[in-house]
């Protein structure tokens, strides 16, 4: 009897632990993926049972809900849907939510745990539940601004205040209208979203953060020069090799300057004379002396394969491990395999401006409770000091000279000296350049820096370049910020 005893109280206590177990498994790690499953109609139906809160740009909304007559209670509506897709991203029926919809969902919602004894109260008053609000650091005028200059081209536009970290306008395109997919007609939605899925202009992917990236081109020599000021050893009028044409190593790969021939046309050319006539061999030949190691730690130490939210989470740059001198000479000017987001060349370019002091980039200016009152406050960060301020100085310098003299000369703003970088990358044989700008102003005491990239060579295959593309939309970005 004892044993019998014994092996039921065994089995039943078998069966109290995996109950235990299998219950804590769903309610606990599998709760998310439940919750968030488009099959789950309960899930959706709650989620739209409370009043969203509203995503705001200079104090207007331009995601927020509002009242609908049937069982979804309320409907998700989008001002300028186009415009602010790549800060709002969407809130859609079943098909989940991206941008800061989906990266704020529980503070939208009144679920994050702040937010508690609202909930509370809700629930005791029987008061129909109301998410907190999202004010954005986003400047209505740049945003509109660089929206319209990129036109018609695919690409990205981002400007950062580099004291802060904020971002002032994150622009992607190809874009799409939120409205589409926020509609509670499910066969609607469906179709809108295939649509967007089969676009060759891919407008679902906010390229100013995320996709398969961009070669940076010769924006990258900023990264290469701070490398090399860094170390000790370069200053901007160390010279360099400075042949018309250069066979890489173990390679039948030959390099060229954009301009063809030499470099400035002696026998050896400055450091500063190759970042601002933009030359591919003198920094091919100075990533081959530093080496791969002192360029990956410049470039991690600006954030490049660092794990980034601001709050949606941006895709990692890449400056990959080299199989040989070749090349790391080819990612020594923006070129090989190396790839970066247009957020992270502005991050680059912000710590510069900012005296080698990199700010963590925000989209974020507040979060406010219903009645206004603020539930959380914006707080600079510093990200890193990836470059001290003597060498920040030193890049500053060479990067007004860019824009005065050099290569990126339709960046010039009257009475403002503005620093800047082009790059004009390639993408393969017959294929459309990259065309890029990066840069700010004022020089001396920086409001805003911009990365601008366009990626279809601006309709021109391979006939435009980043100064003539690029650079008079940074120039216009620049202008809305400067002229509040």
């Amino acid at each position: 009897m004892n044993k019998e005893l014994k092996r039921i109280t065994i089995v039943v206590l078998a069966m109290f632990v995996a109950l235990f177990v299998s219950s804590t498994y769903i309610t606990g790690i599998q709760a998310d993926s439940l919750r968030n499953d488009p099959r789950n109609t309960r899930a959706i139906l709650q989620s739209y049972s409370a009043q969203r809160g509203a995503i705001l740009v200079d104090n207007q909304a331009v995601a927020q809900s509002v009242a609908s007559n049937d069982q979804y209670k309320f409907l998700r509506t989008y001002a300028n849907g186009p415009l602010y897709a790549p800060i709002t991203g969407y809130f859609t029926l079943g098909e989940g939510s991206t941008g800061l919809e989906s990266a704020l969902n529980k503070e939208l919602t009144g679920k994050a745990n702040n937010q508690f004894l609202d909930q509370l109260n809700d629930t005791l008053t029987g008061k129909v539940p109301e998410g907190a609000s999202v004010s954005t650091t986003i400047d209505a005028k740049a945003q509109q601004v660089a929206y319209d200059a990129l036109g018609n081209n695919t690409g990205a536009v981002v400007a950062i205040e580099p004291s802060t970290g904020k971002i002032l306008a994150m622009v992607s395109k190809g874009s799409y209208d939120p409205n589409t997919l926020a509609t509670h007609d499910r066969a609607s939605v469906l179709k809108a979203y295939d649509a967007l899925i089969a676009d060759s202009t891919q407008p679902l992917i906010n390229r100013t953060i995320q996709g398969n990236l961009y070669f940076p081109g010769s924006t990258f020599k900023l990264v290469v020069a701070a490398a090399a000021f860094a170390s000790g050893k370069y200053t901007k009028d160390s010279q360099l090799p400075n042949p018309a044409t250069l066979t890489l190593p173990q390679s039948s790969t030959q390099i060229n300057n954009a301009e063809g021939g030499s470099c400035g046309g002696g026998d050896t050319v400055t450091i500063e004379t190759a970042l601002i006539d933009s030359c591919n061999i003198p920094f091919a030949e100075l990533g081959q002396q530093l080496g791969y190691k002192a360029i990956n730690d410049m470039a991690k130490s600006f954030g490049w394969e660092s794990a980034l939210a601001i709050p949606q989470t941006v895709q990692k740059s890449v400056f990959p491990a080299v199989d040989g001198d070749a090349t790391l000479m080819l990612q020594s000017f923006g070129q090989g395999s190396v790839r970066e987001t247009p957020l992270q060349i502005a991050m680059t370019t912000a710590a510069i401006a900012n005296g080698g002091k990199e700010m963590t980039p925000t989209l974020v200016q507040s979060i406010l409770n219903p009645d206004l009152s603020t539930l959380q406050a914006f707080k600079a960060k510093t990200l890193g000091t990836p470059i001290s301020k003597s060498v920040a100085s030193q890049l500053t310098a060479l990067m007004v000279e860019v824009v005065n003299q050099g290569t990126g000369t339709n960046a010039r703003i009257s009475g403002v000296d503005v620093a800047g970088k082009t790059g004009t990358a390639e993408n393969g044989t017959g294929q459309p350049y990259t065309l890029v700008f990066t840069g700010f102003a004022p020089a001396n005491d920086p409001k805003v820096a911009v990365a601008v990239v366009v990626g279809n060579g601006a309709g021109q295959g391979q006939s435009a370049t980043g100064n003539s593309a690029a650079a008079p939309i940074a120039k216009q970005v620049m202008e809305a910020v400067l002229n509040k």
